[in-house]
């Protein structure tokens, strides 16, 4: 079966071909995956303008398609079906890929479903790396989304805790405002982070003593929380700046201890709901997870504790479509086609 994915949920207008293969060991291959990327459209505003976003998509999504086929070496007659985000996400944004989607599959009477953006990332994991040992906990974490799922069966997805305020990636990029570095902030914190001492600054963690909302058995172990760390972090800045600018090496190092104290807590978290739900794998998703630290450690951590570590490749880490195609071609597996009366929803949750 050949999909065509569709991804528009915030600032990357992208499509993609994945097609089913016989092999049980890789059962999905990317035969294209094409992103127009906004980030230099919304560096100047130090983030996402929704309106703006939304306008770029319009310019972008019928050659973003058009490449894609043409890199897969397909037409529209050779796709079997489409996928597209439903949601969560900026809603103007949605509303492209959607009824591009929806038009598409009208006029050429080709099966659609609609996915969960969030899906989306946790399918990347078996996209990259085929069928991994179950039950699994894949942490998704973004700039907008740092949420723990437990996924028992294939396409079977149980959230187990999430952020009570702030997503790490919504941190990172704080902090790298604050620290006058431009936006997007994870990748340049990550850069300057290497070159500083993650012991130069003390920072708070998070601790949660109450259950957890999603399990209540868990004992908050899955719980995440980032605004204490992020006003600290502001509160840090704002004393040291009144001195004066700092200096490129307090810089590297404000974004070294930053860095850590925000991996550590991603990777404890983690590793800990992995243990009290008894996974045999771990896996790793979304924006946050192409940081380099948060990689290693999680690697590391699965070597020390014999658990198996899964994270996808930096092109499928990020917002992309091949990853909506793979969650399309889950759905399609388990019998899901869907009527054309859906609607892109910005605040959808997870089926």
């Amino acid at each position: 079966m050949k999909i065509l994915g569709i991804e528009t949920s915030c600032d990357e207008t992208a499509a993609a071909v994945v097609v089913t293969t016989d092999d049980a060991a890789k059962p999905w291959v990317v035969q294209s995956n094409i992103i127009a990327s906004q980030t230099d459209i919304h560096r100047e505003w130090g983030g996402v303008v929704p309106e703006l976003a939304s306008r770029q998509h319009l310019r972008d999504i019928c050659g973003v398609v058009d490449r894609a086929l043409e890199t897969a070496h397909c037409t529209w007659a050779d796709i079997d079906g489409l996928a597209v985000t439903q949601g969560p996400g900026l809603v103007g944004a949605l509303l492209v890929g959607v009824s591009y989607a929806k038009a598409a599959a009208l006029s050429l009477g080709k099966p659609i479903v609609p996915v969960h953006h969030l899906a989306g990332h946790i399918e990347s994991i078996w996209l990259e790396h085929g069928p991994i040992p179950l039950p699994a906990v894949v942490l998704v974490v973004s700039g907008g989304h740092t949420s723990l799922y437990e996924v028992p069966a294939p396409g079977v997805y149980r959230l187990v805790g999430r952020t009570r305020d702030d997503a790490a990636g919504e941190a990172f990029d704080k902090v790298a405002r604050l620290l006058g570095l431009g936006y997007p902030g994870g990748p340049v914190v990550d850069r300057r982070a290497k070159l500083g001492n993650d012991q130069a600054v003390a920072l708070p963690r998070p601790r949660f003593t109450g259950p957890s909302r999603s399990k209540p058995h868990l004992e908050g172990m899955t719980e995440f929380s980032f605004s204490g760390l992020k006003s600290a972090a502001v509160r840090l800045l704002q004393t040291r700046q009144a001195h004066g600018p700092l200096s490129e090496q307090e810089t590297n190092d404000v974004c070294a201890s930053f860095q850590r104290v925000v991996v550590e807590t991603l990777v404890d978290r983690t590793f800990a709901a992995a243990a009290a739900l008894g996974a045999r794998s771990v896996g790793i998703s979304g924006g946050v997870s192409a940081n380099s630290r948060l990689r290693a450690d999680a690697l590391t951590r699965g070597q020390a504790e014999g658990l198996p570590v899964f994270v996808p490749s930096l092109s499928l880490s990020t917002d992309n479509a091949a990853m909506i195609a793979a969650a399309g071609l889950r759905r399609f597996e388990h019998g899901a086609v869907s009527s054309l009366t859906f609607n892109a929803d910005p605040a959808l949750r997870m089926p």
